[in-house]
């Protein structure tokens, strides 16, 4: 059987086409995804309830060290202590941490958990927090603690 060029050539087409026409689709829904992820989420602000019980917490214990991550970049790390003085057994607890410059301008705030599971009324509780791509320009200090969220069991 002999093959026809001309039949072969205008199968070929329609699928081109078609895959023509899905490639720019398909990359503007890739970049508006990508884009809608790379915005900061709304974090509810810290309720009266729990600004109330925030006198109950105490972090203790808090110091910083700077390691390297497998690619040699700085990684600044807080490590700590937070005890529930209170009464109530928490199931998450959130801070705000702000790193300044020289001139007290924030240069970055990232809220992090410190409770993930439950923490009982006196128990204590070891946190560690990492941070990552912390600019140059800070002033190498502890970053500023401030609980953000709070909820209760």
């Amino acid at each position: 059987m002999v093959s026809n060029p001309v039949q072969e050539k205008s199968n070929l087409i329609i699928p081109l086409v078609i895959i023509g026409g899905l490639l720019p689709i398909i990359g503007g829904v890739w970049w508006y995804l990508d884009r809608e992820a790379a915005k900061p989420q709304a974090q509810a602000p810290i309720t009266a309830e729990a600004k109330n019980y925030v006198r109950n917490l105490k972090l203790s214990q808090v110091q910083m060290k700077a390691t390297a991550n497998f690619t040699g970049a700085a990684v600044i790390e807080v490590e700590g202590r937070i005890t529930n003085n209170g009464d109530r057994t928490l199931a998450r607890v959130e801070l705000n941490c702000i790193f300044y410059d020289v001139n007290g301008l924030v240069v970055l705030r990232e809220r992090v958990p410190i409770v993930k599971a439950p923490l009982k009324p006196g128990e204590t509780r070891d946190f560690r927090l990492p941070f990552e791509g912390v600019p140059l320009s800070w002033n190498q200090t502890l970053p500023q603690l401030v609980i953000a969220h709070i909820s209760f069991s």
